[in-house]
């Protein structure tokens, strides 16, 4: 995607206005590429946006993609004042997940830890078709990366800082086991039930999928059926993240030069057994063993967790990719099965 950038150092305002509008028209048809079905997201909207955060003078001066997924569209803007904020935006459709993140990244700023700040959040109506979020644009790279940027000795500190964050995270406990700002509001005192309620739809609808074999629907539906008793624990219902994993995760060095994680992205935050994150952690390799060792200063990793439950905790989120994107991961899902056999 080309970047739609404008000249930032014209003699006059008015010159600036004239190029500004000569290059709308190139401008929406770029825009026109990031279209989500039939519908697009026009200059005017874009620049009504801005205005109502930056200000009535505030002025477009760049437009650059992220990835923001299938649904979304995501988007780093920059204003004349050079002004920046990434925007996420589903045209002509209502979205209350962005109710939910906006809940969440404030959630999780309140608990002390880094995430970007929510400047505005709308949910489409009549009279305003688009739903959207705006938030402050973080400054970083995603964990992935900075493992690239890092001596070896200065990432197991960046895990280590990464294992203080999601310590401070699960230290903050609920009575019951719920989702959070979410529309059902269901709640439950028995984890095992709602790992049921997460899991069960996701679970049939695998079930039915033609490439899963004979073989791994009857172990998987076994250990379905057995759940009561293999996630049975004392712990208490704590906060999390619930989709740590490297894109999530942005990273910088700070004035001394130290590695640090800035910024936790795009949460579903629960009250769910924390262990379930750290296994998700430890299945796409977000976690160390640097990480594994500061986290249990706070929290300690029990036994039944390393023989049982991480298996568990690691082969649902499979079988949800295995709905999500097909075949390609039945491999990974019956690599987990395999761990599962000694217990299932």
């Amino acid at each position: 995607m080309t970047i739609a950038q404008y000249p930032q150092s014209e003699k006059s305002q008015s010159r600036r206005e004239l190029e500004i509008a000569k290059s709308r028209s190139a401008f929406d048809n770029r825009i026109h590429l990031m279209a989500l079905g039939d519908s697009d997201i026009s200059w005017q909207v874009l620049g009504q946006i801005v205005r109502d955060w930056a200000g009535d003078t505030a002025q477009i001066a760049e437009v650059r993609p992220l990835d923001g997924g299938c649904i979304n569209t995501t988007l780093c803007i920059t204003t004349n004042r050079s002004d920046r904020a990434v925007l996420k935006i589903s045209p002509h459709r209502v979205n209350r997940e962005f109710e939910r993140e906006a809940a969440h990244l404030k959630l999780i700023r309140e608990v002390g830890l880094p995430a970007p700040k929510v400047y505005t959040q709308r949910t489409a109506s009549l009279d305003a078709p688009h739903s959207y979020i705006l938030m402050e644009f973080m400054d970083g790279v995603d964990l992935s990366q900075a493992k690239r940027q890092c001596s070896a000795e200065q990432f197991d500190a960046l895990q280590e800082h990464l294992a203080e964050i999601v310590a401070t995270l699960h230290s903050q406990r609920g009575q019951v086991y719920e989702r959070i700002a979410h529309d059902e509001q269901k709640r439950f005192d028995d984890w095992p039930k709602f790992f049921h309620h997460i899991y069960d739809s996701i679970w049939h609808e695998c079930e039915k999928a033609p490439h899963l074999p004979g073989k791994s629907r009857k172990q998987i539906a076994r250990i379905h059926g057995k759940l009561d008793k293999y996630l049975a624990h004392g712990d208490q219902p704590r906060l999390v993240h619930w989709d740590i994993w490297s894109t999530n995760l942005l990273a910088k060095p700070d004035d001394d030069g130290k590695w640090k994680i800035c910024a936790m992205l795009d949460p579903n935050c629960k009250f769910a057994h924390a262990e379930a994150e750290i296994a998700y952690m430890e299945l796409f390799h977000t976690s160390t063993p640097a990480f594994l060792k500061g986290y249990q200063r706070h929290h300690k990793l029990t036994e039944d967790y390393h023989r049982c439950r991480k298996w568990i905790y690691q082969l649902y989120p499979m079988i949800d990719h295995v709905v999500l994107f097909g075949e390609s991961y039945l491999k990974p899902l019956q690599q987990s099965l395999e761990h599962c056999a000694s217990f299932a």
